[in-house]
């Protein structure tokens, strides 16, 4: 199964790459980097245990980016993201690599919309200094949707992101002599902020 989930991020990053190297007279290829502001899923410090909501911070992303098109347009990109999120005085982060596929349309000037599917793949977990490992899915499936201004070379858009499915995480928690296991949820639910200059 991780063999698979490897060969589709493989397969993205090379439909990318292709998709640069055939770029039209309306095509763009750039980079891209910003804020995201997230949060992460409940936090279940034992089976028992009502669940935590976390609560939202600032985590950062930087990546490259294609364009196909002018008014109706295809947009992949591949993507770093390290976001965090706190649950009282726990600190949960994550580390994944993000290729959202997005196709937009202009509406007005440089106005435009766009959304579509998001690969994730989780590269790193981390839970008040525990290495989680044992992430359900390192492979997921999510939604963006969004806004964006372009301005020639230089783009701003704003987005929001949303993992399709639960996708915990389990471990033991900071109560080892209890041998309590505890859950978190590492799915996304974040808004994305980012600047994007074309090459």
């Amino acid at each position: 199964m991780k063999h698979l989930k490897t060969s589709v991020l493989i397969t993205a990053v090379i439909a990318l790459v292709s998709f640069t190297s055939n770029a039209q007279s309306e095509s763009a290829f750039g980079f891209k980097g910003g804020l995201n502001y997230s949060a992460n899923g409940d936090y279940f410090e034992s089976i028992g245990d009502n669940a935590k909501n976390p609560d939202r911070n600032v985590g950062y992303h930087i990546g490259v980016f294609g364009k196909l098109g002018n008014k109706f347009y295809f947009r992949p990109e591949l993507v770093y993201t390290a976001t965090k999120s706190d649950y009282d005085s726990n600190e949960f982060s994550i580390k994944k690599i993000d290729a959202p596929l997005l196709v937009g349309v202009k509406v007005l000037g440089p106005l435009s919309v766009f959304g579509g599917p998001s690969l994730q793949y989780i590269l790193d977990t981390e839970f008040d200094g525990i290495k989680i490992d044992n992430v359900e899915d390192d492979f997921s499936v999510g939604l963006n949707f969004g806004i964006g201004l372009n301005f020639n070379k230089i783009g701003i858009d704003l987005r929001y992101e949303r993992g399709f499915n639960d996708n915990e995480a389990t471990f033991i928690g900071n109560n080892i002599e209890t041998g309590a296991v505890s859950r978190i949820d590492t799915r996304p639910d974040q808004l994305i902020l980012s600047l994007s200059i074309g090459l």
